[in-house]
């Protein structure tokens, strides 16, 4: 058996291996797959690009938005090592319309809570912005009243999964958003400060540039239309080049100040009740004052007018009419008055910053023939801004990373847990033999353990599973992040100080002290004893053949990941940690008949699941190779003759040479004890007689 033992890192190095020469890429589902999830009267138009990004169209086969899955494009895998796949549906906006769960391999969920729970989470989404804040949890120390972001509520134990599929559902969406929704900002948008207040005037405007003013003469249209079909069709231009074509003022109405020195008393308070009403609307006056003109005859008020187009950083503006009857200040210049004029108003949350430069586009048509005349059209350009003075800008504040939400989150409980460890470990550390020589050890070590079943496990689910190391081999083989790792900072602080204590003492330190299931065995196992029932004792034999059924399943799973991984979370359940820890044993009924027949076994076989079967075990008894150093003290009559610590050892851990197998080590320190205690070590006993003898010679 010896030699097995040694095969173990060669072992666990080769399926090491085998993970990292595996590859998973995640396909974009098909339209007959998503199709069924688009609800009536939207429906799946085209395939835009080869990320699984789809065109979602509205009743009238009009382009409504965008519908896409988030595992192609934001693949953060979860505590499975598997994406959560979620359907993201977004209009035009940048709103959502709908998010659907798709699939997921959570164990949290896939055997444990309600899956509804987490297909319920997804639905707060619906009328949300991506230019909103979104976090995940509740408010951090005041309420929400006032603040900037947007809360969505958690599931209860399954906060880190639903914080993992929220970041992804974010960042897809974002990604579609700069790279398909032109306009779309994802920034909040500036906005007129309705309590700044100048006194300004007409030319005051004028000189200060914030009225822009484009003239086209006759002889430039007549240019931009040279040596085309269109060159002589407007007699007008070629009669009198030098005459004005278009005369074409532009001024953003949305800071007050500005407004009251452009628009009459009662066109002013008109466009202040449209906008009380339309608070995210940003308008814009334009004025003509040639014969060019703002639309054509076929113009249709408060639809977008078909000469007038904008762009901002290379991306439209979608300008339309306000319908609102301009009459303007009597300073402003009588040519003003008798010009066309129209308000014209564009959707702020779409991009639209009046803080920086923008271009307004104007378009000049002229025809060619009496019947059906060919149309031409050349296009002419102003660039406006408005001071930055007049508007305000909400602050965005960036939700912080899910990590320090987590740890915000869970402070106490990480504070109340980092005392402890410290404190276990410095006691292990620095005065283990005193613990174990203590006259109240036994009552000392249940305490701490009834503490670890409570508080680690029931009540900071920390217990730890072998779906982590699962999911950090999945990670390594599809090439992705460790991050989820940070979602759940209590299991990940426990993990920490378990690797450590790999270095210090092997596997001793989880197994036999922070493990909550493990407890739960140790304490059944008292009170096996206390109602005096028979105590299986497996022959040295067959010990060593049934511990290696804990390898064997280990194999088996890891085998899993590589060939059938949607199946691995059912596989996992041969851990009963979900069912008698993380949910309390509210599941299924053979869920809890099969932990509950555990811990029944273990009133007669000691621990019999963490020696035998437990795959985490076999994980923590490689990690245990790590060990630097032989803690546990050995005298050389130990195992020969004196075999009490042997025989005492519930987890047959000691040789018959009296040598301590650390990769059986649950740390219980029954043998510390026995080593340190004169009344109970051979040795010790033999040594004391003898010195009784030498001195009653003498």
């Amino acid at each position: 058996m010896s030699n097995c033992f040694a095969l173990r890192p060669v072992f666990y190095a080769a399926l090491m291996w085998l993970c990292a020469c595996v590859t998973a890429f995640a396909e974009p589902l098909t339209r007959d797959v998503l199709a069924p999830y688009i609800v009536p009267p939207m429906s799946l138009g085209d395939q835009v690009n080869d990320q699984g990004v789809w065109q979602l169209l509205n009743s009238g086969g009009a382009e409504a938005g965008y519908v896409f899955e988030t595992e192609p494009m934001a693949p953060l895998p979860g505590f499975s090592g598997a994406a959560i796949n979620v359907l993201v549906v977004l209009d035009l906006e940048g709103r959502f319309l709908d998010v659907q769960l798709i699939s997921h391999n959570e164990p949290i969920f896939v055997s444990g809570l309600p899956e509804n729970l987490f297909y319920d989470f997804f639905k707060q989404y619906r009328g949300h912005s991506i230019s909103d804040s979104l976090v995940v949890g509740s408010p951090y120390g005041g309420g929400s009243e006032g603040s900037a972001l947007v809360y969505l509520d958690g599931v209860t134990k399954g906060t880190a999964s639903v914080r993992i599929a929220h970041e992804s559902i974010l960042a897809a969406a974002l990604k579609v958003a700069r790279e398909k929704m032109n306009g779309i900002s994802t920034g909040p948008p500036s906005f007129p400060n309705l309590d700044y207040r100048e006194d300004l005037t007409w030319d005051d405007l004028v000189t200060q540039g914030i009225v822009t003013r484009k003239i086209v003469t006759n002889r430039e249209i007549d240019a931009k239309f040279a040596d085309t079909l269109w060159e002589d069709d407007d007699p007008e231009a070629t009669a009198a080049p030098d005459e004005t074509f278009l005369d074409l003022w532009v001024v953003d109405l949305g800071a007050p100040s500005v407004a009251s020195a452009v628009l009459s008393k009662d066109s002013f308070k008109e466009l202040q009740d449209f906008m009380s009403i339309s608070t995210k609307d940003e308008p814009v006056l334009v004025l003509e004052t040639a014969r060019h003109g703002l639309v054509t005859e076929d113009f249709v008020r408060n639809t977008a007018p078909n000469l007038i187009s904008a762009e901002q950083g290379g991306f439209p503006i979608a300008f339309r009419d306000s319908d609102i009857y301009v009459e303007l200040n009597d300073a402003v210049p009588d040519a003003l008055h008798d010009g066309a004029a129209l308000i014209l108003r564009t959707d702020r949350r779409l991009g639209f910053d009046p803080t920086s430069e923008w271009t307004l586009s104007i378009k000049a048509l002229r025809k060619h023939g009496s019947f059906q005349p060919e149309i031409g059209s050349a296009s002419f350009d102003v660039t406006h801004v408005t001071p930055a003075r007049f508007y305000s800008r909400v602050e965005q504040i960036k939700p912080s990373p899910p990590w320090v939400d987590a740890l915000r989150n869970r402070q106490t409980d990480l504070i109340i847990l980092g005392v402890f460890l410290v404190g276990l470990v410095a006691v292990l550390g620095l005065r283990l033999n005193r613990l174990a020589g203590h006259p109240y050890f036994t009552p000392i070590r249940l305490s701490i353990l009834a503490f670890v079943t409570g508080f680690i496990g029931w009540w900071g689910q920390g217990q730890l599973s072998i779906a982590t190391p699962l999911a950090v081999g999945r990670t390594a083989l599809d090439g992705g992040s460790y991050s989820f790792l940070l979602y759940d900072p209590f299991s990940l602080a426990i993990w920490g100080v378990t690797i450590l204590g790999f270095v210090l003492w092997g596997r001793g330190l989880f197994c036999g002290w922070l493990c909550p299931f493990g407890a739960l065995q140790e304490f059944a196992h008292h009170i096996g004893r206390l109602l005096r029932l028979p105590q299986i004792e497996p022959s040295a034999e067959w010990d060593n053949r049934l511990k290696w059924l804990k390898y064997i399943v280990l194999a088996a799973l890891v085998l899993m990941l590589l060939t059938a991984p949607a199946r691995l979370d059912k596989a996992i359940e041969v851990e009963p940690f979900k069912t008698a820890i993380t949910t309390f044993f509210i599941r299924e009924w053979y869920y809890v008949a099969y932990a509950l027949g555990l811990l029944l076994l273990s009133m007669v076989l000691f621990k019999g699941f963490c020696r035998y079967v437990c795959p985490l075990g076999a994980v923590m008894a490689i990690g245990g190779l790590l060990r630097g150093r032989k803690w546990i003290e050995r005298r050389a009559e130990c195992g020969s003759p004196c075999q009490l610590c042997k025989v005492k050892c519930n987890y047959g851990a000691i040789k018959k040479t009296g040598e301590i197998q650390y990769s059986e080590c649950f740390q219980c320190l029954d043998c510390v004890t026995i080593h340190d205690d004169q009344a109970q070590c051979v040795p010790l006993i033999l040594a004391a007689k003898g010195r009784k003898l030498g001195m009653a010679a003498k």
